[in-house]
């Protein structure tokens, strides 16, 4: 048996992977019951899109400023769609993504990217200059210890 292996031939770190992936199991299933009550609660208090089928009557677009005042829906994104539900026939609002926020989200991404990757792009030759230079002055002073 090789060192550090444990009573069924697992190594330790292995073995204590298994049993907190058992300890997490027992512990999620503990909770499913808590889960399960939770979800009994009456829907009726939920948005109609949430529990039902809808039908969306405006398209995504920007809130205007009373909207963004009156309008809880307009708060996360700034974006509003207005949709009908096919049970109720009410007309809600429901806060989406529009496609020109995503584009603008996925290009500042990009640039922070790219930004760190030249900082650490610059890093790295800095760190490399230097370690020739250690390089060199060794090699002279082996030179010159001739």
């Amino acid at each position: 048996m090789p060192a550090g292996a444990g009573r069924h031939g697992l190594p330790q770190g292995r073995r204590l992977c298994w049993l907190l992936c058992a300890f997490t199991l027992k512990l999620c299933q503990a909770e499913a019951p808590v889960q399960e009550e939770k979800l009994s609660v009456s829907t009726s208090n939920l948005p109609c899109w949430l529990v039902g089928e809808f039908v969306v009557s405006e398209e995504c677009s920007p809130c205007s400023s009373f909207q963004a005042k009156t309008t809880p829906e307009c708060g996360p994104t700034g974006y509003v769609e207005k949709i009908t539900c096919s049970s109720s026939k009410r007309n809600e609002f429901k806060s989406c993504r529009s496609a020109l926020m995503e584009q603008r989200l996925f290009w500042k991404f990009e640039g922070a990217v790219v930004c760190v990757a030249l900082i650490f792009a610059c890093l790295v030759i800095i760190r490399q200059r230097q370690l020739d230079r250690k390089a060199l002055e060794k090699v002279r002073k082996q030179i010159e210890s001739i």
